[in-house]
C-alpha cells in the first residue's frame, strides 16, 4: 500500500469509526467529543506505528514526542477537526491524515464523513468553472477580521462553515474560492488540507506568501491562505496593506 493509499484508507476508516461512535446514542454531547477524538486517534496511532514504524508521528490527541524532528518523514493527523460540528451531527468536520516530507505536506487524504467522501491528494479533480462573485469560507463562530475585511474589498460573499478541514475542502470542492485564516492554527489543522489542496492545483501559503512548514519544534501555525490561483495575488496584497 503506497503512503498516499494508507492515508486515504486510515481517512475513511476513522471517519467510520467516529460515525459509529456518535450513532450509538450512548453519549452526552460532551462526553461525545471526548470519546471520539481518543478512540480515533488510538486507531490512527496504532495503524501508522504498524505500517510505517520508521515514520515521525504528531496527534493532535497525541503527547508530543520531540523524537519526530529528526525524522524526515512524519506523519501528521488531526482525528476530528471540528469536535463541536462532529458533536452536533453536521456535516462540516473533518478527519486529516498528512505525511510531511522534509517539511513540506507532501501527501494527504481528509475524510469528510458527514458527506460520505475523502478527498485525496494522489486522485485531484479538475477545479469547477470560476463563478462571477468570489466565495469566502470563514469561521461560523468567529470569523477573522482580516477575512471580513478582505471580502468587503473584493465583494466576496461569505460562507460560515465549522472545521478547517471542511473549509479547505470547500474550496477544493468548487463550492467556495478562498479560505483565508489569520486566528491560529497547528501544524495538525492544515497539514492534510493543504497537501491535498496543493495537488488539486490551489494556492497554498501563509498569508505573507511565504510556504507553509511543517514538523517544527513549535507547532503552532499563526495563518494560512488557500484559494484558486487567480485570487492569490489580490488577497496576499490587501492583507499586506492591512498589515502595514
Amino acid at each position: 500500500m503506497t503512503d498516499a493509499e494508507l492515508a486515504a484508507h486510515l481517512a475513511h476508516v476513522a471517519g467510520k469509526i467516529l460515525l459509529e461512535v456518535r450513532d450509538s446514542g450512548l453519549l452526552s454531547l460532551k462526553a461525545l467529543g471526548k470519546a471520539g477524538d481518543q478512540t480515533a486517534n488510538q486507531f490512527l496511532v496504532h495503524a501508522i506505528r504498524e505500517q510505517r514504524p520508521e515514520d515521525g508521528l504528531l496527534s493532535e490527541e497525541e503527547k508530543d514526542n520531540a523524537e519526530r524532528l529528526g525524522k524526515s518523514r512524519v506523519w501528521i493527523i488531526d482525528p476530528v477537526d471540528g469536535t463541536r460540528e462532529y458533536g452536533e451531527a453536521r456535516t462540516d468536520w473533518a478527519v486529516h491524515v498528512a505525511l510531511a516530507v522534509d517539511g513540506v505536506a507532501r501527501i494527504g487524504a481528509v475524510a469528510l464523513p458527514g458527506l460520505g467522501g475523502v478527498l485525496r491528494s494522489d486522485q485531484p479533480q479538475p477545479l469547477p468553472a470560476a463563478v462571477a462573485t468570489p466565495r469566502m469560507v470563514v469561521s461560523r463562530t468567529r470569523p477573522a477580521a482580516e477575512a471580513v475585511a478582505v471580502s468587503e474589498q473584493i465583494g466576496a460573499e461569505l460562507i460560515p462553515m465549522g472545521s478547517a478541514g471542511a473549509k479547505a475542502m470547500a474550496v477544493v470542492r468548487g463550492e467556495a474560492d478562498i479560505y483565508l485564516h489569520t486566528g491560529g492554527q497547528y501544524e495538525w489543522d492544515s497539514c492534510a488540507p493543504v497537501a491535498v489542496a496543493a495537488a488539486h492545483g490551489l494556492h497554498v501559503s501563509r498569508v505573507n506568501g511565504s510556504p507553509l512548514v511543517y514538523n517544527q519544534a513549535d507547532t503552532y501555525m499563526p495563518d494560512l491562505l488557500i484559494c484558486r490561483s487567480e485570487w492569490a495575488e489580490r488577497v496576499l496584497k490587501l492583507v499586506a496593506e492591512r498589515a502595514a
